[in-house]
């Protein structure tokens, strides 16, 4: 018996999937979009699952929700849903999100050429240029992000003992630098930073405790964000992010760039107004910058912006059948 049918928008953000959930989604309660984040997770999250494990989707695959507002201001919200779970925030994903809803007419814009996002993490302002139909790029001004741990030092199997930071950027990220057991990005293979990720972000959690000082439900380190030399000559920066249980993502990463300008920012190495151009592990690159300054239960934190650009690449409406052993997909781990 069928359970679920589902219209989907597949697209990538510089490289990294968006698959839009457009239709066949029931209606979440609450009336924040973090109460809608929690109620979905505890009463509908085996349609994340079913979207995004196999045999329906993959290791990468991240995807969204587009729901009516929740505060009198916004135009849209959205629910963002990947093969880790439901993240309170995501850059890559509202850019797709965005140039998919806005080509195929799921928003209104009140005013053309700017959006207003509620979502998990808080309410975000989205500037976008079309060509026609076309939207051409999506700049997206994020939650607040700020420095959360400095030099914390950690023992990880296959590497020795690293010094790492902890910053925020909509989501909790370890950053971790080049030092003298990690000589940078450009020297290891995705598959020696699939292998290792996971190991750091464990003994991470286990040293630091990460909590949301306005919103206890974002919680805990969900990405890993390695740093390397630049190799495009506009490029401020490298990364690659790991997210999930074996995804490294082929966009710069929204969420991991905020964070990564607040780690700049605490230490000196950027200033407000510069932009920041960050580059993914395939080349692609997102503009960050600075806005402004700001605060976070009095910790000093950053206003950031990123723009990048997305590409529709099809439909697909996807059924959920409960008689099929694989209704609610798989992880190989």
């Amino acid at each position: 018996m069928r359970q679920g049918t589902f219209f989907c928008i597949d697209a990538h953000t510089c490289g990294n999937p968006v698959r839009l959930v457009a239709g066949g989604v029931p209606h979440l309660e609450g009336k924040t979009m973090s109460d809608k984040r929690q109620f979905f997770l505890e009463h509908y999250d085996w349609i994340r699952q079913s979207l995004m494990f196999e045999p329906r989707g993959h290791a990468m695959m991240s995807g969204s929700v587009v729901l009516p507002p929740c505060s009198e201001n916004a135009d849209a919200s959205i629910l963002f849903i990947e093969t880790s779970g439901c993240l309170p925030m995501c850059g890559h994903g509202t850019i797709g999100t965005v140039t998919s809803a806005l080509e195929h007419r799921l928003i209104t814009p009140r005013v053309e050429g700017k959006l207003i996002l509620d979502v998990p993490a808080g309410q975000i302002e989205v500037h976008y240029q079309r060509d026609g139909e076309k939207v051409t790029s999506v700049k997206i001004y994020n939650v607040p992000a700020y420095l959360a741990h400095q030099d914390v030092t950690v023992n990880v199997e296959g590497l020795g003992e690293i010094t790492v930071d902890v910053s925020y950027g909509g989501n909790y990220y370890v950053i971790v630098d080049p030092q003298e057991n990690y000589q940078g990005l450009e020297h290891y293979s995705s598959d020696e930073i699939l292998m290792l990720s996971p190991k750091v972000r464990q003994a991470v959690s286990q040293a630091v405790e990460c909590i949301h000082p306005e919103d206890p439900t974002v919680c805990g380190v969900s990405h890993v964000l390695w740093t390397g030399a630049p190799t495009q000559p506009e490029s401020t920066a490298r990364n690659a992010v790991f997210y999930g249980e074996k995804a490294l993502d082929r966009s710069p990463c929204g969420t991991g760039t905020s964070a990564r300008m607040a780690q700049w920012y605490a230490k000196g190495k950027l200033k407000q107004g510069e932009d920041f151009i960050h580059e993914s592990i395939i080349g692609s690159l997102f503009t960050g910058r600075i806005e402004g300054t700001t605060e976070v239960n009095g910790r000093a934190a950053i206003l950031p912006s990123i723009e990048g650009w997305a590409q529709v690449t099809g439909h697909n409406t996807i059924w959920v059948d409960d008689q099929d052993p694989y209704a609610y997909g798989f992880e190989l781990k």
